[in-house]
């Protein structure tokens, strides 16, 4: 049963995180691989649940180390990244790993894996519609509001190198697409 992966990627603000709880919460056997990064914590997040919140000198000596499965600058800074001993961890409780990264991680991660992974690619309905999503979050400064518009954008053009494509237009419906393909890509 263990020892399979299944990469959520997407551009920010196109429901990922949203999905990926759904299936932590309704598909047994899968554990959260939870990303290293060196960017401010927002109020609602917790360290090592969320993420690991370490400063740059420490995501830097982990880079030199070797640690990182894969690692991003995402943006101009900030950094995500996947250690290699979370993977090993969630595997020795033998459990399958979900992650919820960014579309070039994601693309890594596939890369390393082949078909031991499942590159889930959510896709939103408009970039005008991924636009109001990410100014209702309001958990971004105007310039990195710019930023993240600018590289989801360039990040759509990832969807076609997934293994399925998740439309998150209807959010219900989007859930239980997304239960059907983590299911039966689990039982293949």
């Amino acid at each position: 049963m263990s020892g399979k992966l299944i990469i959520v990627c997407a551009p920010s603000g196109a429901g990922k995180t949203t999905i990926v709880r759904h299936i932590l919460e309704n598909i047994p056997g899968i554990e959260f691989s939870v990303s290293a990064t060196n960017r401010k914590q927002r109020p609602t997040e917790v360290n090592g649940i969320d993420y690991y919140f370490i400063n740059t000198d420490e995501f830097t000596n982990y880079i030199a180390d070797g640690a990182f499965l894969e690692w991003e600058e995402v943006y101009p800074g900030t950094f995500y990244g996947t250690l290699k001993n979370e993977i090993d961890r969630i595997w020795n409780r033998g459990n399958h790993v979900i992650f919820d990264v960014d579309v070039e991680g994601g693309l890594s991660i596939k890369r390393h894996f082949g078909t031991r992974a499942m590159l889930v690619f959510v896709q939103p309905p408009s970039l005008d519609v991924l636009k109001e999503r990410l100014l209702k979050r309001a958990t971004e400064t105007e310039k990195d509001y710019d930023v993240r518009v600018s590289k989801a954008r360039r990040e759509m053009e990832y969807a076609r190198h997934a293994d399925k494509i998740l439309m998150n237009d209807v959010l219900d419906q989007a859930k239980k697409d997304a239960f059907n393909i983590v299911t039966e890509f689990l039982e293949s």
